[in-house]
């Protein structure tokens, strides 16, 4: 039961991502005309959108957490479910996840713990932070879990590295002409880099609008945010349009909507989250939601670690020695079986689709360890969710390239925040 608890917050805010919309007129739709067509300003963040670094001491725990917090807005869906995304962390490093649910008031902000380890530790109600916006400095207060909490707004230091959001959004009618017609939308959410060295931040946007387009390979050609979208949108209207053609009804049928159904309402989503920010090293989420007919969309997310010595992207190989996965896979196949409710002993397959932890090279690094990051189907049922696995730095030494941006071996990290502090 917990663990379905666990991939119900992961799957709250995709839930309506395919339901059949208000009706809407004919048009190409954009609620915001300026981030639709890209017409960005050309500093700071887009309308309706913030990220925020927070501090807190959390009820029951002697070291206070980081949270970091990026608010964009409601995507298309007929939802009501805020754009909130979280993770948080302490000084051992292992990341949290937290995901925004639907508020009463515009200043207040609702997030559902999806972090497997709650899952299994707590009970349901243990898993919401009910926080309001304070007047004056812009921290939070609230409940977690029940029980009062003040989280403490971060201001990064003068020149060093923060980020702004960017938000682009926009809808196509299937059949333009037609009042019911069906309507595909699409939005991109993403940061930016600011602050910091002029070579490292302009190297880390490079390679973070790299890995938002998806590729798999450095130095391929970038191009800026805005032009980015631009061939996204045009690539989703094409096929969107192409496959409406592919699905129109007989001309004499007149039930209008109801014809298509709610599988030709495509959703793409693409949204740009801080998983973990302490020193020289950043990780980053892109999560991808797409829904193109069918019983429910994909969705997934990406992971991927920077130097922010450099601005350089570190992808596994870079991370790890060669001829490291056998010992990967136990480390894995240990860590798993708690988040699954099995004993040591039991086998993997009882909960997964596998009988030992394929070693996925979709993984993060903090300062207390790396996160592997498995989207649905790949190792367990859709209602599973993502499973994400976190081992110790303390076990992963031996594995680990020299070099990292991480702390030395018996460091410990007791402070971790957007600046390092």
């Amino acid at each position: 039961m917990k663990r379905s608890l666990f991939a119900l917050g992961c799957l709250l805010s995709l839930a309506a991502c395919h339901s059949q919309p208000n009706q809407t007129t004919a048009t190409d739709l954009a609620t915001q005309p300026e981030q639709a067509t890209g017409n960005q300003p050309a500093a700071g963040n887009s309308p309706g959108t913030a990220y925020h670094v927070y501090r807190a001491l959390l009820p029951g725990q002697a070291d206070s957490i980081t949270l970091h917090l990026v608010a964009a807005p409601r995507s298309f869906s007929n939802t009501e479910a805020a754009g909130h995304y979280g993770s948080y962390y302490g000084p051992d490093g292992h990341p949290y996840s937290l995901q925004g649910q639907p508020s009463t008031t515009p200043d207040s902000v609702v997030l559902f713990d999806t972090s497997p380890e709650k899952a299994v530790a707590s009970a349901s109600s243990n898993f919401y932070w009910r926080l309001r916006r304070q007047p004056g400095r812009g921290d939070l207060a609230g409940t977690v879990g029940g029980q009062r909490v003040q989280l403490r707004l971060v201001q990064p230091a003068a020149g060093t590295l923060s980020f702004t959001v960017r938000y682009f959004a926009d809808s196509v009618a299937a059949f333009p002409h037609e009042a019911k017609s069906p309507v595909g939308r699409l939005s991109l959410q993403a940061l930016l880099p600011m602050g910091g060295p002029d070579t490292v931040r302009q190297g880390l946007e490079t390679s973070m609008l790299r890995d938002l387009r998806g590729d798999t390979l450095d130095g391929l050609p970038t191009v800026s945010l805005p032009t980015l979208y631009k061939q996204q949108r045009q690539e989703f209207f094409k096929t969107y349009r192409e496959d409406a053609a592919d699905s129109r009804p007989a001309p004499a049928d007149t039930a209008g909507i109801g014809a298509y159904g709610p599988g030709m309402n495509y959703e793409n989503h693409k949204a740009a989250y801080v998983l973990y920010q302490q020193g020289h090293l950043l990780s980053m989420g892109y999560f991808t939601y797409d829904f193109s007919g069918g019983a429910h969309g994909n969705y997934g997310t990406t992971a991927a670690s920077y130097d922010l010595r450099t601005g350089r992207r570190l992808r596994y190989t870079d991370i790890f020695v060669p001829n490291a996965e056998g010992q990967l896979s136990a480390l894995l196949g240990q860590a798993v079986r708690p988040l699954l409710g099995l004993a040591p002993a039991d086998p993997l397959d009882k909960q997964l689709f596998v009988k030992q932890m394929p070693v996925t090279h979709n993984v993060f690094l903090t300062a207390g360890g790396a996160v592997f990051i498995y989207q649905p189907y790949e190792i367990a049922a859709y209602a599973q969710g993502e499973v994400r696995v976190f081992v110790p730095l303390s076990e992963l030494r031996p594995l680990l390239r020299s070099g990292l941006p991480l702390p030395a071996a018996g460091r410990v990290v007791t402070r971790s925040g957007p600046s390092g502090r």
